[in-house]
């Protein structure tokens, strides 16, 4: 959220916004319904005081005993009365529309935020590793995964609908190994690790600004009145909602989640195997620091860092993305994409994402600290996917096949899964399948 008077002063940039976002919004509506509650309540206040002026009136005429004086201005005061429904009865609507229209407003884009309406038009950074080049037929991660018995998709699907799906025996470790090399990556770099509610009130998925705007893509828990996270960044950052916090040493945190997506709108994208689905894990970075520019724009590199580390462990090529505003959420300030080499699309695919949010998001959740001065001021956070799977098995499995369908297995990952270098086609032979 944004400061109402900051919007004042620069309604055209935000409108500017708003429309390289592609939101349906007009700052000049708000405005006028700003400047509308603005009017109504002085006028509200206005016949609070003479209300009040008045029932003091009628008090010192009853104690005069000035009867009719005393009739008379309780009729005026019933008037006012009157005149004061009405002036309220106006003012809430007008608060309420106001109100819908700035969450709304969407956070104005870093200035070296590429201008493009799609991820079509993000802009690469850079790219680091070798394609693989193989003398052989590669296959895609669905096969492999069936290989392997590791994947199975018709089952999940049976079981559970569409973009649903079965990990089982070394897919299900593999899994859990990316995930724990994310997590000891991050402890040593210093973030502390939660384990967070998945069930977030309404409340709190407006308050980190994916709601009203992500509504559609997020499951809700109807007789709970809550809604599933689709990402632990929720309940990361609410965890210091309305709170006064001490940043001079910046809060990092992280989480390992289930996260659940609706994926609206992505019917007949990616059908095919890992790549969008339902439901996900995902370790994930949270960091609140002070509201200073050059502080989070270094921790915004220092967290893609962390991702991009965590990708050389995995000995996979990758490229950074500068995420243009047409493909940004309305939260973010400024984006960074993360994109790996998927071999059966033949293209890099996302598999992180990087953003810093300046205090647009501490805004809407109260988080605050002092400034120098001891005024109170609103943080700024920022956030980053430092592993999501199952997609992460896509890359993982597709650039590390062999000719003989065995799959290497990176050095990092091998203390998770018993010191094995390869993974051979039966290793893992399930029972009963």
């Amino acid at each position: 959220m944004l400061d109402i008077r900051w919007i004042r002063e620069n309604a055209t940039q935000v409108q500017e916004a708003a429309d390289a976002k592609r939101l349906n919004l007009s700052v000049e509506e708000l405005l006028t319904w700003d400047e509308r509650r603005r009017q109504l309540l002085q006028e509200s206040e206005e016949l609070r005081r003479r209300r009040n002026e008045g029932a003091k009136e009628v008090a010192i005429a009853v104690q005069a005993g000035e009867l009719s004086k005393m009739e008379s201005m309780k009729v005026s005061l019933k008037e006012l009365n009157g005149q004061l429904e009405e002036v309220d009865k106006e003012l809430q609507t007008a608060e309420l529309e106001f109100n819908r229209l700035m969450l709304l407003v969407p956070n104005v884009p870093s200035a070296d935020t590429p201008a493009g309406a799609s991820d079509a038009d993000n802009v690469e950074i850079r790219r680091e590793g070798d394609l693989p080049v193989w003398n052989f037929a590669p296959k895609d991660h669905v096969e492999l995964g069936a290989l392997h018995g590791m994947i199975d998709i018709p089952r999940g699907v049976k079981v559970a609908g569409s973009r649903s799906y079965y990990l089982k025996g070394p897919g299900l470790l593999l899994h859990r190994a990316v995930q724990q090399l994310a997590l000891d990556l991050l402890l040593d770099a210093g973030f502390t690790p939660l384990e967070v509610p998945l069930l977030m009130k309404e409340e709190q998925m407006i308050n980190t600004g994916y709601f009203p705007s992500g509504r559609d893509q997020a499951y809700s828990v109807d007789n709970e009145g809550a809604w599933l996270a689709g990402t632990a960044e929720v309940p990361l950052v609410s965890y210091y909602g309305d709170e006064i916090l001490d940043v001079k040493e910046p809060i990092r945190l992280a989480a390992v989640s289930t996260c659940f997506r609706n994926e609206v709108g992505s019917a007949g994208r990616d059908v095919r195997g890992l790549y969008r689905v339902h439901q996900f894990s995902k370790v994930e970075m949270v960091v609140i620091c002070e509201p200073n520019d050059a502080v989070s724009d270094s921790l915004h590199r220092e967290i893609t860092g962390h991702a991009e580390r965590l990708l050389s462990l995995l000995e996979l090529p990758y490229r950074v993305m500068a995420v243009c505003a047409g493909d940004m959420s309305p939260k973010t300030f400024k984006q960074y994409d993360i994109e790996t080499w998927m071999p059966s699309r033949g293209d890099f695919g996302e598999t992180h994402s990087s953003s810093n949010l300046h205090s647009f998001q501490a805004r809407r959740s109260n988080i605050r600290c002092r400034d120098t001065d001891g005024r109170l001021v609103f943080c700024h956070t920022l956030n980053n996917t430092a592993v999501a799977s199952p997609r992460i098995l896509i890359p993982l499995l597709e650039n590390h096949q062999q000719e003989d369908g065995s799959i290497y297995i990176p050095e990092a990952l091998r203390k998770y899964l018993g010191g094995r270098e390869l993974l051979v086609p039966g290793l893992f032979e399930a029972r009963n399948d």
